[in-house]
């Protein structure tokens, strides 16, 4: 599978009512490859108008879409299903051409997507109500579930396919309009799915996107017709994401930042958690939300594992993400290299102990991308800010405890509550993990415990603003509201005025 063969002047613009549109006088802004530090294309970034001809677009096709059964938008989601799966490959390659993540790890991100989209095509069991019979004489009472209208979400650079399934399969199923403003340093899996919803037989104007940087962000959320904000990034935004929508009346689910732990006990398999941190502390450059940043080693079991891991991570295979042999690609641009690369000057400054250096590394034939190793340190604690804070790239940070409760009680004291693990053989142990550790999603040796689906993706803490998990059952709720009717007919109603409220009699 080779890149996708771009022109730096191949413009990327929006799709709105079914229609590619590029707007020549819009500012641009460029999209890199990361292996290499070229232009790849050229984006044109959205206006408020812009994003004012997509809400409209989207409330002029609602109605029509809201009112089709949803066993027939079922049909559309499983035609784009269909569709997902035959360009599964060409979607991986974009992604690794925008963002940089090895081709296996793209193509492991497609799948994760399709998985919402073959949840969503159960709506027609995922919308049913509750009815009751008689819940007072000649009163029966039943609820239903009804879309919103026009809703959007606002996605980010790491999972330019995934994320943004978390959101729209689940909207579009339940009956909403749905607007996509998709990260500008990766937007071209975006217009690939708005053809692909298209050829599925989706009307025009129920899927737009909208290309843009914060302008963009800023009309979506003041806009009186946008009735729903989802969004995916780091925890400053996606509390300005919250506060900014929930001011303009809007329900809103804004997942945030994370600084996700890896709790290691000393009865742990050290072969096995050696392999669970190197993928999930280097896999896709540590621009995962879900990446482990933080080794929590208890008692010996650090003199046993770092001598392990500092060797992986120096032998880590890093290249172009096109590569079959590549174990990590670049990251995502030069402003993030820089910023990594500088939490490692802050790590050595602050006194921890760098056991493997990745700063300043360099790939044969691609010396302008923006590639950076994996770095490991010893002897962190939680008073610095390579532990606080998070990096965001292949960066892990060691921390020595003595035992369980020293360990639950430090991540348990973070800020962050998003994605946790503990490696343990101990049933006991793994019991009491889950139950007393204050994050929002727990794996025991499991690293990255993305949920399935069917189960919801969402943290705690600073991790989260709002009250639903992203897909799932909760996504469901997220993107409809409740009615709920009481009915009863002539025949049992009794004659004269009644000043009380109904009760069950």
């Amino acid at each position: 599978m080779s890149t996708p063969a771009f022109s730096s002047h191949t413009p990327v613009g929006h799709f709105i009512g079914g229609e590619h549109v590029v707007n020549a006088e819009a500012r641009r802004q460029s999209v890199f490859n990361p292996a290499t530090g070229a232009v790849a294309r050229q984006l044109h970034l959205g206006t408020a108008a812009d994003v004012a001809t997509a809400v409209a677009a989207a409330t002029k096709a609602f109605e029509g879409w809201a009112n089709t059964p949803p066993i027939r938008r079922a049909r559309v989601l499983n035609a784009f299903l269909a569709l997902l799966n035959e360009h599964r490959d060409q979607l991986a390659a974009m992604i690794t051409a925008e963002h940089g993540k090895v081709f296996s790890d793209a193509q492991g991100e497609v799948m994760r997507g399709i998985d919402v989209v073959e949840f969503a095509c159960g709506i027609p069991q995922l919308l049913k109500g509750d009815f009751t019979d008689q819940v007072s004489t000649g009163i029966d009472n039943w609820t239903m579930r009804q879309p919103l209208g026009v809703v959007a979400g606002v996605t980010p650079f790491n999972f330019p396919f995934m994320v943004p399934c978390w959101m729209f399969p689940v909207a579009l199923a339940c009956g909403n309009c749905f607007i996509l403003k998709p990260s500008e340093r990766d937007p071209s899996p975006s217009l690939l799915i708005a053809e692909l919803l298209q050829r599925a037989g989706l009307p025009d104007g129920v899927f737009n996107v909208v290309q843009g940087d914060k302008t963009v962000v800023d009309a979506l959320l003041t806009h009186a017709d946008v009735k729903a904000v989802s969004f995916v990034g780091s925890t400053p935004i996606a509390q300005y994401i919250y506060e900014t929508g929930a001011h303009h009346g809007k329900r809103v689910q804004a997942l945030g930042g994370a600084k996700n732990h890896m709790v290691v006990m000393p009865d742990a398999d050290i072969e096995q958690a050696v392999d669970a941190l190197v993928g999930a502390a280097y896999g896709s450059a540590g621009e995962r939300c879900m990446a482990i940043s933080v080794a929590v080693l208890v008692g010996d079991v650090a003199d046993r594992l770092l001598p392990k891991l500092a060797e992986r991570a120096k032998t880590l295979v890093i290249d172009n993400g096109m590569n079959p042999a590549a174990e990590m690609g670049p990251v995502v641009t030069k402003e993030a290299l820089q910023r990594i690369e500088g939490y490692i000057d802050l790590g050595v400054k602050e006194g921890a102990k760098l056991l493997v250096d990745g700063r300043g590394h360099q790939v044969s034939g691609h010396e302008n991308g923006f590639f950076t190793g994996g770095t490991l340190f010893d002897h962190v604690t939680p008073q610095m800010r390579i532990y606080k804070e998070e990096i965001f790239g292949p960066v892990l940070a060691c921390v020595r405890v003595n035992d369980f409760t020293t360990a639950v009680d430090l991540v348990n004291a973070h800020e962050y509550g998003n994605g946790v693990a503990c490696f343990t053989s101990d049933g006991n142990i793994a019991r009491e993990f889950a139950r007393r550790i204050q994050v929002g999603m727990v794996g025991i040796n499991v690293p990255i415990p993305v949920p399935m689906a069917w189960h919801g993706f969402g943290g705690w803490k600073k991790s989260l603003f709002g009250d639903m998990h992203a897909y799932g059952e909760e996504g469901v709720r997220f993107y409809t509201k409740q009615k709920s009717v009481m009915q009863r007919w002539p025949a049992s109603i009794g004659k004269g005025a009644e000043f009380a409220m109904p009760t069950s009699k």
